[in-house]
């Protein structure tokens, strides 16, 4: 049994990891809410919702309750989502607090890593966090959802993406204080806004806290449920207007449709030569190529630095009703880290891409802005891909494509530089880490397509 470094927190139980499966110990600190919970129904009901990871019961006895939840492939972290992402995960917790208070239960805490996105959704993944409800006790895990969710989506929505990885460099959430100094005057005026942000901020200073613990605050249920269905609306209408040149890249690609339809040929018969079942997509865009293969990979996770691009990726799986790509939001040039105690609480986005165990990766029109925008040499580009995949299915444009020059052209005085960028240099240092197996230009542009197979040993 391997306990998982992330479970600490939580004196209820804890997950553990024995013979390649996840599984999910109860202490008896926690045996009356489960069964209380239980008894009542509402882990079957929020099953039937498909807003609960389901889980079934392997053993009960006197010192532990051990559950087998329906097991993840992927785990994404919050920094990793795009805002409709994030916002789904937030209206989430929130929908299943008002259930829970409804039927006399409550949420204990309200973390955004107890969200995970399966099978194309958000869904919420800690069994443990479910307790009862006490008469008029204002919900405790409000200011902690203020602070994992509502600050960085109002900051996302003014500021841009970047307020959405706030997590990964504040693990317990963004101080409320912090989110009203950036916030306009303005927003002081807006009830739910003032409410949420403005008069909990108040609790992060030493006096409100020394107040707060002199007198116990009440509220109603009822008022709960108020407060929070206008809080869920609210969310429901944001909406990010942050747009890109990569959000509309399909829109002004440099090659002609015929090059491209011969493109999405050659991937999908490459794919299905190695019999490709699980695939990685690294800076996919919003998914166009993945989207190319869906009738013969049973799961493709698509990456891309691009917040706008990922979201699209994401509300187009979501209108298909399609549920076998995973977006992720990444930067190759700086991948999320792993963080947390002993940086063991949440892994690398590396270390779970290869836990992933995918067959094969794919960068398509990537390595020339990781080598001449990113300044990575191909070996050790070839050195990190022939970490991920067995395979991997590469595009190379040479010095001749339009892109390729508008790069190098950036470069001005420093454009001598990159005169090792050449396709001889690029199939040479490749050719250190994998066999080449195919390649092949694809007619009518100056980009040609690689398929290599990674040595082993």
């Amino acid at each position: 049994m391997l306990r998982h470094p992330s479970s600490y927190r939580d004196p209820s139980g804890f997950v553990y990891r024995e013979k390649g499966a996840f599984y999910r110990q109860i202490n008896p600190v926690y045996f009356e809410e489960y069964h209380t919970a239980k008894n009542a129904g509402i882990y079957q009901k929020l099953f039937d919702k498909k807003w609960l990871i389901p889980h079934k019961e392997i053993s009960v006895d006197e010192e532990k309750i051990i559950i087998l939840p329906e097991q993840l492939d992927f785990i994404s972290y919050p920094y990793e989502w795009s805002f409709s992402q994030y916002k789904h995960a937030a209206q989430l917790t929130l929908r299943i607090q008002i259930f829970l208070l409804e039927n006399n239960f409550s949420l204990k805490d309200a973390s955004a890593f107890n969200i995970a996105f399966h099978k194309g959704k958000a869904v919420f993944i800690d069994t443990l966090s479910i307790e009862q409800y006490k008469e008029n006790a204002p919900w405790r895990a409000l200011k902690q959802f203020n602070e994992h969710f509502f600050g960085p989506l109002l900051l996302a929505q003014k500021y841009g993406g970047q307020y959405l990885k706030t997590l990964q460099h504040s693990i317990n959430g963004m101080a409320l204080i912090e989110v009203k100094r950036q916030l306009p005057f303005t927003s002081r005026f807006h009830p739910t806004i003032y409410s949420h942000i403005h008069l909990l901020s108040k609790s992060d200073t030493k006096e409100s806290s020394e107040k707060t613990e002199s007198k116990e605050a009440r509220l109603s249920k009822s008022s709960q449920i108020k407060m929070l269905l206008a809080l869920e609306q609210h969310i429901n209408t944001m909406t990010s207007k942050e747009n890109t040149e990569w959000s509309s890249y399909y829109d002004q690609i440099n090659y002609q449709e015929e090059s491209f339809q011969a493109k999405k040929k050659l991937v999908k018969e490459w794919c299905a030569a190695i019999e490709a079942r699980k695939i990685i997509d690294l800076g996919g865009n919003d998914g166009t190529f993945a989207k190319e293969l869906l009738d013969q990979a049973d799961q493709i996770m698509v990456s891309d630095i691009d917040q706008p691009a990922i979201d699209q990726c994401y509300l187009n799986q979501l209108k298909s009703k399609e549920n076998k790509l995973l977006p992720i939001v990444c930067d190759l040039m700086q991948p999320s880290p792993a963080i947390g105690f002993h940086h063991k609480e949440r892994d690398s986005f590396t270390s779970r891409v290869i836990d992933f165990q995918a067959d094969v990766t794919m960068a398509l029109a990537l390595i020339h802005h990781i080598t001449l925008t990113g300044n990575v040499p191909f070996e050790m580009s070839a050195a990190y891909f022939a970490k991920l995949t067995p395979y991997l299915i590469i595009e190379f444009p040479d010095r001749e494509d339009s892109w390729v020059k508008f790069i190098l052209d950036s470069k001005r005085d420093a454009r001598h530089l990159f005169d090792d960028y050449t396709i001889s240099a690029f199939a040479k240092a490749y050719q250190k880490k994998f066999k080449l197996l195919k390649s092949e230009k694809i007619e009518g542009t100056e980009r040609t397509l690689f398929l290599f197979e990674r040595y082993e040993g």
